[in-house]
């Protein structure tokens, strides 16, 4: 009985990191040595995600083409200029062989290239543990404005998850 009881105490505390459509995740932060935003290596925090409509792509440098496809159709939205709009590229370093120092270079002139995106640096799989999405993969993950979890996807975006996720950005907006 014991046992049973230590057993399902467990289960139900580490379903408590992962992400529900609908609930705030936990609160999480990418700084020092786990990495941080590409500009100048600060902080990352996840309570930020309020007050504006965010979109957060989670990518391995690996398969960062999977979703270039949605990427390009949001930018055509101009979802900025709809409203209180942003989006993340957090880049999963430790899903890749390909040196960081490598990757950081791209980011950097990613960042100089697309400056209304936010590129953020996870050295250490940060969000893959913390809330369990998936690693070694292309995430989009969509957030209202109060900070609720209101789309994920893994893997790439098909024809009707593109429509709902710009439907519930639109809605959300």
């Amino acid at each position: 009985m014991k046992l049973k009881f230590t057993l399902i105490a467990l289960l139900a505390t580490l379903n408590l990191s992962a992400l529900t459509i609908g609930k705030v995740p936990k609160e999480v932060s990418i700084s020092g040595d786990k990495g941080g935003m590409i500009t100048d290596g600060s902080e990352w925090n996840s309570k930020i995600l309020k007050d504006k409509v965010y979109v957060i792509f989670y990518v391995d440098p690996d398969k960062k083409s999977v979703n270039e496809h949605f990427s390009r159709a949001l930018k055509k939205k101009n979802y900025r200029e709809k409203g209180n709009f942003q989006t993340f590229a957090i880049i999963n370093l430790a899903a890749t062989w390909t040196p960081n120092f490598l990757i950081e270079k791209v980011l950097k002139s990613k960042q100089k290239e697309f400056p209304t995106t936010i590129y953020v640096k996870d050295k250490k799989s940060v969000l893959v543990k913390e809330w369990q999405i998936a690693d070694d993969a292309s995430n989009i993950l969509i957030f209202d404005k109060t900070g609720k979890l209101i789309f994920y996807k893994t893997g790439k975006m098909q024809d009707e998850d593109m429509k709902k996720a710009f439907a519930l950005i639109e809605e959300n907006l």
